[in-house]
């Protein structure tokens, strides 16, 4: 048995008087925690193990806070140990939204998700959050250049190249910092809200939120990396969202032209990181499973890029170079 599960075992037996705990894993996390069930009591509880040299607890705890007194679902913290990285959480359940987004149920689960989105970027406070600003939103977008393109591809940009593509970089930061700034989730998608019997969704993967673009997490719900939709469900779903956060005075100078050109710049920006972190999993930390995800996110970037002509040379690129090498290209599974 690996020392840290005999630590975390120990932790649960000794300072929370749980006999002969039994772990089970649930998830394979994009990060370095993992999380596990174990029945406590007769009930199931989550703990998070977030190994204290790779990961900060306190974050989750901060946050889960807040979003709680904002009235959101989000899991209870029964118990902590920051210094080990250890959490005993409330479990709010297995029912991902993304294997339950089917023709009959996407519509409700999708206005659930909007109605708690709206009441996060409303109500939740954002006091002491770091803020998504310039150098954040320009080291994402390299990680798409120095994992996918770089590293995954193999491909060199010219200097002209280069200059052209820190010029859209430069035209997307732009549009994110003239949005509304509001308390920003960064990972609100189908693989981090979960189906409960009452105030749906419930909320997971929260800890690394910032202040940030009001579009930001309706990209990440709506063009979300793994699992995609027609344009007119889409545009449907963005109607829902808008009205709601119109009506909450957050939009009122804001023609829907605007909003939508902000919505479209801030998803290529969101989905050159994403490409770039897919590819970092698979190099850095050996994990392939995300490599299967990159089509869907660069056909994104393709499809919206298009529209506009100030990003031409991102378009040409993705659509011409990195898209077609990356669809030929079949590296050797870790």
């Amino acid at each position: 048995m690996p020392e840290r599960i005999k630590t975390l075992q120990n932790w649960l037996q000794t300072e929370l008087n749980i006999p002969e705990p039994q772990l089970v894993a649930i998830t394979n996390d994009a990060s370095f925690r993992r999380y596990f069930r174990v029945v406590v009591n007769g009930v199931e509880h989550i703990v998070m193990d977030a190994p204290p040299d790779k990961e900060d607890c306190q974050p989750f705890v901060n946050i889960s806070q807040c979003l709680a007194t904002s009235g959101l679902n989000v899991p209870k913290i029964l118990a902590s140990d920051l210094t080990q990285g250890f959490l005993l959480l409330t479990d709010l359940g297995s029912e991902l939204y993304l294997p339950n987004l089917t023709k009959e149920q996407a519509d409700y689960l999708y206005k659930d998700a909007l109605k708690a989105l709206v009441t996060m970027q409303v109500k939740t406070s954002s006091n002491n959050l770091p803020t998504y600003n310039y150098n954040l939103l320009c080291n994402e977008m390299n990680l798409f250049t120095d994992w996918l393109v770089k590293q995954h591809l193999n491909l060199s940009l010219s200097e002209t190249q280069q200059v052209e593509l820190a010029t859209c970089f430069e035209i997307l930061i732009e549009s994110a910092l003239s949005q509304p700034q509001v308390f920003v989730h960064r990972d609100y998608h189908s693989r981090n809200l979960m189906i409960v019997p009452k105030n749906n969704p419930g909320i997971i993967d929260f800890q690394d939120a910032v202040i940030g673009p009001i579009t930001y997490d309706l990209v990440s719900l709506l063009r979300d990396c793994y699992i995609s939709w027609p344009q007119k469900q889409l545009h449907g779903w963005l109607e829902y969202y808008y009205i709601l956060i119109y009506q909450n005075n957050m939009l009122k100078s804001i023609n829907k032209d605007n909003f939508l050109r902000w919505f479209d710049l801030m998803g290529i920006q969101r989905h050159l990181k994403a490409s770039g972190i897919f590819a970092r999993l698979y190099h850095r930390d050996g994990k392939s499973g995300y490599l299967k995800d990159i089509p869907r996110t660069l056909n994104y970037i393709v499809e919206v890029s298009a529209k506009y002509p100030e990003l031409k040379y991102l378009h040409k690129l993705v659509s011409e170079q990195v898209l077609p090498k990356f669809l030929s290209f079949k590296p050797d599974l870790k």
